[in-house]
């Protein structure tokens, strides 16, 4: 994952490099919300248009945009200075502790 986010790195406009600049930061934050509402936005298409039956090119479209969110998960990780793979296991260990505790199900952040 950390491999992918320096790759990733490449095809930022801003290149932001240890300190972020706030107006790239909010750029890529922005970005990802953005990405995230095209990702739903084929889904709702999906559910109207075809009566929720995903085809294979349907699939492939979704996974696009999913690469478009990682692609601003990654960069918004990196102004943070945060490695990927540390965002991708502090979340796995958020999971797990909810899981053990079975608040899986709920409402707020810190259940």
């Amino acid at each position: 994952m950390n491999e992918y986010q320096d790759q990733a790195a490449k095809f930022d406009l801003f290149r932001a490099t240890g300190n972020y600049d706030t107006v790239a930061f909010v750029e890529k934050v922005l970005g990802l919300v953005g990405e995230a509402g095209e990702t739903a936005d084929k889904v709702k298409k999906i559910l109207r248009d075809k009566e929720g039956r995903i085809s294979e090119e349907d699939k492939l479209e979704i996974v696009k945009e999913l690469g478009d969110v990682l692609w601003y998960v990654a960069n918004v990780a990196r102004y943070l200075d945060t490695p990927l793979e540390k965002v991708a296991r502090l979340n796995l260990e958020k999971l797990e502790d909810r899981y053990q505790r079975n608040l899986i199900h709920g409402e707020g952040d810190n259940r």
